[in-house]
Parts: C-alpha cells; sequence; structure tokens
C-alpha cells in the first residue's frame, strides 16, 4: 500500500475546514427581512410626523378659532351718549358692565337711527320721563300707582335722580324706550335696566319735566329726540 505524503494531508485538511457556501435561499431571506425592517422603520416615522402636523394643524385651528369667536364678541362699547331733544342735548355716560346685552342693544339701536323722530311720551313730574314709540300707559303709571308714595327711599347708586335706563318688558319689533329719573325711585331694579347717568344737560331733563301734560301723562306739546350720537369722549 503507498504511503501518503504529508503535503497531501496538509491540503486535504484544509480543503474540509474551509468556509461552506451559503445557500441562494438563505440570502434571499434575509434580505427580504431586511427589506422589511426598513419599510417598516420608514412608515413608523412617517406615521409619527404626520400626526405631528395634524395636531399642530389642530391646534392653530383652534388658536384662530378661539381669536375669530374673541373678537365676534368683543363689541366696541362706547363710553357716552348724547341724546339731543327739542329742548336741548342730554349727555350720558354708559355703564358697560352693569347690563352689557341691554347696552349693546342700545348701541344698535343707535346705529341704525331708531331713535331718531321719537318723542317722550310719558312725563311724569318729580320722577321720570320716557321717550318710545309705545304709547300704552305701561311702566309709568304703575310705578306712579305703587312706587311713588313710598315714605322711605332706597340712596344707592341706581335708584338716584338723572339715572338712564329702558323698562324690563320685552322690546318686540326693535323698539327701545328710554327713560331718565328725575327723583329717586324706591323699586328702580324691579322694573328698569339701568345702563347709564345723566352728566350734562339735566337742566334739559328738568324743562322736559315741567312741560303740561294730560292726565295720562302725555306732554301737551310734542318734545323730540332727535338722534342719539354715541361718542368715545366728550
Amino acid at each position: 500500500m503507498a504511503r501518503i505524503k504529508p503535503q497531501t494531508l496538509l491540503q486535504q485538511s484544509k480543503k474540509k475546514k474551509g468556509p461552506s457556501r451559503i445557500s441562494v435561499a438563505t440570502t434571499v431571506i434575509y434580505g427580504l427581512i431586511v427589506a422589511g425592517m426598513v419599510l417598516f422603520i420608514f412608515a413608523t416615522c412617517r406615521y409619527w410626523s404626520r400626526r405631528s402636523e395634524v395636531h399642530m394643524e389642530d391646534a392653530l385651528s383652534a388658536v384662530e378659532h378661539d381669536n375669530a369667536f374673541g373678537e365676534t364678541k368683543k363689541v366696541d362699547i362706547p363710553r357716552y351718549a348724547v341724546i339731543s331733544t327739542s329742548k336741548g342735548s342730554i349727555t350720558v355716560e354708559i355703564y358697560k358692565e352693569g347690563s352689557p346685552e341691554v347696552v349693546e342693544e342700545f348701541v344698535d339701536s343707535c346705529s341704525k337711527g331708531r331713535f331718531k323722530g321719537m318723542f317722550f311720551n310719558r312725563v311724569i313730574k318729580n320722577f321720570v320721563i320716557q321717550g318710545g314709540d309705545d304709547d300704552s300707559a305701561g311702566t309709568t303709571e304703575d310705578w306712579t300707582l305703587r312706587g311713588k308714595h313710598y315714605g322711605q327711599l332706597d340712596t344707592s347708586l341706581k335708584h338716584e335722580a338723572f339715572m338712564l335706563g329702558t323698562s324690563k318688558t320685552k322690546h318686540d319689533g326693535g323698539r327701545f324706550d328710554l327713560l331718565i329719573t328725575t327723583a329717586p325711585i324706591p323699586d328702580l331694579n324691579e322694573k328698569v335696566n339701568v345702563f347709564g347717568r345723566v352728566i350734562k344737560g339735566e337742566d334739559v331733563v328738568q324743562e322736559i319735566e315741567e312741560v303740561d301734560t294730560d292726565d295720562h301723562y302725555r306732554p301737551k306739546t310734542p318734545i323730540a329726540i332727535i338722534e342719539v350720537t354715541l361718542k368715545q369722549k366728550v
């Protein structure tokens, strides 16, 4: 039997220990796994990126909505109103905080010219003068029957003389009556929403108060409101 040379044994040993080949199927599987991981990472990043954009847009929309709502609710209320009458002008300071809805209605009526040509249809000496479109007896005569003879008068701010207000009855058809007290009224809060005070023209109010009236407190000589002008300064 022939003897194998040491060099030949060494070469055969190296061939047996050499690296084995990776099959094509294994390579494809690994490739698919890597590609899947890459796609998953990409999709996840894209999802969170789009979600952040949506949240940002929602936040901006909410801010814009709040700003728009705030601008809608914000009403530029003037500080003063000048009531021009056939007897002279009466300047009134408007109380914005007291009855905001009533003040807004008053401002709206002024802007639409609803007071032009309105008459003082009730004048009660030492009590109140009332301007309006409604010719019914209403508030003023009711006050005369119930409140004029009270022994003790409330002297709080809203019960003083020369206060501007409107009756609490519903103003149908855009009507808005104006009342100016000429003396303290005990139950003013029950009947009137007070939203201002006369600061100039008290003499005009007193002159209107002194006119002759009939049995229903209607002036025998018409006294008209020419217009009501809103101002920020006087």
